[in-house]
């Protein structure tokens, strides 16, 4: 009997919360089209464009669509058992509830482990998405005549580069005074730039200018020289620095460094690259939030779940918006801001869980 009761609860959950990651992200993609679609006109994108774009788009959609439909889900399957006197039936033949909230906290964490997986995928298709709107070339691998400021505000004016094979040509690099006396500010010109996945960037036949404060300036020829600090790849050097929410966590991590090398504050990163972890595993925790949030026996059927899950929604984003601000701002550890939301409501979920008659 249990098992039966186990697949039939798994089943009707399945069902609900496929039907939501379904419509969910095409609710995200006419606002956002409503949204933006006088922007759209203007750049000359074809609606071919367009659509490809949101299609690059969609696993983000459905990222963010995960714990809301897990909670509908787990709101709608509860409480429609609760309504039809299922869970008072299987109570009389001695399964507690926390014994029919096994097969939905199994089934949140395959979904959590699933969103995790999807959102390693998010930043490199939604890059896609944006070089589509941007009307830029994905298959570019090369730059001429730029200047790029790094993260710890090096400038670096470069004739030539290319990414296949990773080089550049006639470089010129200022490299500011730090705050340390010991590191005065630096000129290095080069004819010649390669790079190498493991050693990094190695400067050749070319000339190495120190400007100290108080002594004359010192200038220096050299065959190869390797400039420390400068950690950037050569993808990286080939447009502006792409959004946040385009970088992939190594992107992100790379990126921190160098912020904190430079005296900079990363927080916001750190904040942005938590997060992702937390929404995923927010699937699991809004079930065990959700399910014993439902077992109320009261009347209202459909329009129940619906304001049931609706408020517990908001309220879920109310906070995960507020705790990301303070730690993008130093209030609390990066950390702990991205998880304060999951851990808020599991311990609400674990309480009501606790208190839930059995």
């Amino acid at each position: 009997m249990i098992r039966i009761l186990d697949l039939l609860i798994a089943r009707t959950f399945l069902r609900i919360f496929a039907l939501f990651i379904i419509g969910a992200p095409l609710l995200f993609i006419i606002g956002n089209i409503i949204e933006n679609v006088d922007s759209y006109f203007e750049r000359g994108l074809t609606a071919k464009e367009v659509a490809w774009a949101y299609v690059y788009q969609l696993p983000e959609y459905i990222s963010w669509s995960f714990p809301i439909a897990a909670l509908i889900a787990a709101v709608f399957t509860i409480h429609s058992m609760t309504q039809n006197r299922e869970v008072m039936a299987a109570k009389a033949g001695g399964i507690s509830f926390h014994r029919l909230m096994v097969p939905l906290i199994a089934m949140g964490i395959v979904l959590a482990g699933a969103s995790l997986i999807l959102n390693n995928a998010v930043p490199i298709a939604k890059r896609r998405a944006g070089q589509i709107l941007r009307s830029e070339d994905p298959s570019k691998s090369w730059r001429a005549d730029f200047v790029f400021k790094a993260d710890d505000d090096r400038t670096i004016m470069i004739r030539r580069l290319n990414v296949y094979p990773a080089g550049m040509n006639n470089v010129v690099m200022e490299v500011p005074k730090k705050l340390s006396p010991e590191q005065p500010a630096e000129h290095i010109s080069a004819k010649e730039v390669s790079f190498d996945t493991t050693k990094g960037w190695t400067f050749k036949d070319g000339y190495l200018r120190i400007l100290p404060d108080d002594r004359p300036d010192l200038t220096f020829y050299f065959d190869s020289l390797r400039a420390r600090g400068f950690s950037e790849y050569p993808v990286d050097l080939l447009e502006q620095p792409n959004d946040e929410d385009e970088m992939t966590v190594a992107e992100i991590d790379r990126m921190a460094a160098n912020i904190s090398r430079s005296g900079g504050n990363p927080s916001e990163l750190l904040v942005k690259r938590e997060q992702r972890k937390a929404i995923a595993v927010a699937t699991l925790v809004i079930i065990l939030f959700g399910g014993p949030l439902a077992t109320s026996s009261r009347r209202g059927g459909t329009a129940y779940g619906i304001g049931l899950a609706l408020g517990s929604t908001i309220l879920y984003l109310l906070i995960f918006r507020l705790s990301g601000a303070a730690g993008q701002t130093g209030v609390i550890p990066p950390l702990l801001s991205a998880w304060l939301p999951n851990i808020i409501f599991l311990v609400c979920g674990l309480t009501l869980l606790k208190r839930v008659r059995t």
